[in-house]
């Protein structure tokens, strides 16, 4: 990458900041939303926002946004979310003189995934200030991530040009890359049972909480393999303490490096439930749902390739690991995209202890420069 690519980090961790204290749970980013088009359209890339707030039962679609490039070939597509995981309402960054950024402790910072933005945004500034040949830019910003991808599984992705993708949304230093994700399976599971006093006659009830306690009992839980995981995370029945209870509901998941894999487990877990039910003399309705499928990259992909060798560009060491956690990239491998998931220095996501230090963030923004100005395969 050229010297004269420049990053500037004040501006750069102000407007992290600036996009930290914007509220913007799942399924209501419109105002996070708002501000980022504007952002777009301000360094020149053409900027539109798709109609999947409706089917989602949000407030906010997808934006998408393309700037032409320089270079010959297809261009790059990177991806970041919009929504923050909750507590995430009244959020305020604070700067630490060592250079790192955490909440007041009273919420999350935002970092996932507002790291991964503003980094975004700065690498491409960083370009454009610099005024050096680079590739054509794609961008999709997306909703209600946090959710299982939900925002992303709604995207039109035949208006994609890319043939690779780059999604700032992984915790760990700056060079880190997950190249393989999980499935994910969700289910929901009630049993019925039957209602009676429980003091004058429970006899007459079927408990539901007991055939449901029968069941998570004998349901291997955590890690059944080296590949997949199962949990039980929540479990509610019952309508007072003088009657047996007529249902119980539960709601889990599995998820793991193998499909097949993670749908036998929740067949399995589907099948245990349905005969701790029968021998309760109660009935059960199960219900699950795929929301991600696993990938992984290959070693010659064109994006982990190019990854490799930006990091080497920048004087950053690249490592690759693989994630339980999944992510937009599930949704663009499913759709044909050669998409890998890299880390934007985010730490402790999902918790008010998170942080992000300003020396990732501006390493984050040079890697995506180094991105950008790599010369892309031409198609044959």
């Amino acid at each position: 990458m050229t010297d004269s690519i420049q990053i500037d980090t004040e501006k750069m961790v102000n407007e992290f900041t600036e996009l930290t204290a914007i509220d913007s749970p799942s399924l209501g980013e419109r105002q996070m939303a708002d501000c980022l088009m504007k952002k777009l359209k301000d360094i020149g890339f053409s900027v539109d926002e798709d109609d999947c707030a409706a089917r989602i039962h949000g407030n906010a679609g997808n934006l998408y946004a393309y700037l032409p490039g320089t270079l010959p070939g297809r261009p790059v597509l990177f991806s970041g979310h919009m929504d923050t995981v909750e507590p995430s309402c009244g959020k305020k960054a604070v700067r630490h003189p060592d250079g790192k950024i955490t909440s007041d402790g009273s919420t999350v910072l935002g970092a996932d995934d507002l790291a991964g933005v503003s980094e975004i945004l700065e690498g491409i500034r960083s370009v454009i200030r610099a005024g050096v040949p680079r590739r054509g830019i794609e961008i999709l910003f997306s909703p209600a991530e946090e959710i299982f991808t939900v925002g992303a599984e709604q995207f039109d992705y035949s208006r994609i040009r890319a043939k690779e993708a780059y999604c700032l949304d992984l915790s760990g230093h700056i060079g880190t890359a997950a190249v393989e994700a999980p499935s994910l399976v969700s289910f929901h599971i009630t049993i019925h049972g039957k209602a009676a006093h429980a003091g004058f006659e429970p006899e007459k009830g079927i408990n539901a909480i007991a055939a449901a306690a029968r069941a998570v009992s004998r349901i291997q839980q955590g890690h059944i393999s080296d590949k997949t995981t199962l949990n039980i995370g929540t479990i509610s029945g019952g309508t007072q303490i003088n009657v047996v209870s007529p249902s119980c509901e539960l709601t889990g998941e599995a998820r793991g490096f193998v499909h097949e894999e993670v749908l036998a487990a929740v067949e399995n877990t589907r099948r245990i439930f349905e005969e701790a039910a029968e021998e309760a003399g109660a009935s059960v309705t199960f219900e699950s749902r795929v929301h991600l499928h696993t990938y992984r990259n290959g070693d010659d992909d064109a994006a982990l390739r190019h990854f490799r060798d930006a990091c080497r560009d920048i004087g950053i060491e690249s490592c690759t690991i693989r994630t339980f956690g999944g992510s937009d990239v599930n949704q663009f491998v499913l759709h044909g995209l050669d998409g890998l998931v890299i880390s934007s220095g985010m730490t402790d996501s999902h918790t008010t202890a998170e942080y992000v230090e300003e020396k990732d963030l501006a390493d984050g923004a040079r890697l995506v420069a180094a991105l950008i100005t790599q010369e892309a395969e031409i198609d044959s």
